[in-house]
């Protein structure tokens, strides 16, 4: 399989309903930008491969909930402004919300997610 792509698509959380908007951050620049000079986010930022984050200069507190490669969650934090997120083990992507937004759409820890959109680049 190849690498994710930029681009927009949606999040699946079982149990839920209706998808959540989703933004794919997977070039070095979309990663690095990330949601840097944002005043909020409406659904969702995917940054991958990563394994860590920061919210170092960014304007309102986030969730961010670790993945496997298999979109498993393996674990979900809220992160104010200023501070240096640790790397988590087995972590391939990281998923990015303004901060409440994960326990509303059900994201927790063992939770396997799906995308759609921008599925994944051909080999």
């Amino acid at each position: 399989m190849g690498g994710w792509q930029d681009g927009k698509g949606t999040l699946t959380v079982p149990g839920r309903d209706d998808p959540v908007e989703l933004l794919v951050a997977a070039s070095y620049g979309a990663r690095y930008r990330g949601l840097l000079g944002r005043d909020g986010l409406d659904g969702a930022l995917m940054l991958t491969p990563c394994t860590s984050v920061h919210t170092f200069r960014m304007r309102f507190a986030i969730d961010v909930a670790y993945l496997d490669r298999e979109l498993r969650v393996l674990d979900v934090r809220t992160m104010r402004p200023g501070r240096l997120g640790l790397p988590r083990l087995r972590s391939r992507h990281v998923l990015e919300a303004e901060a409440g937004a994960m326990a509303e759409w059900g994201v927790r820890p063992g939770v396997r997610l799906a995308i759609g959109g921008p599925r994944r680049a051909a080999p």
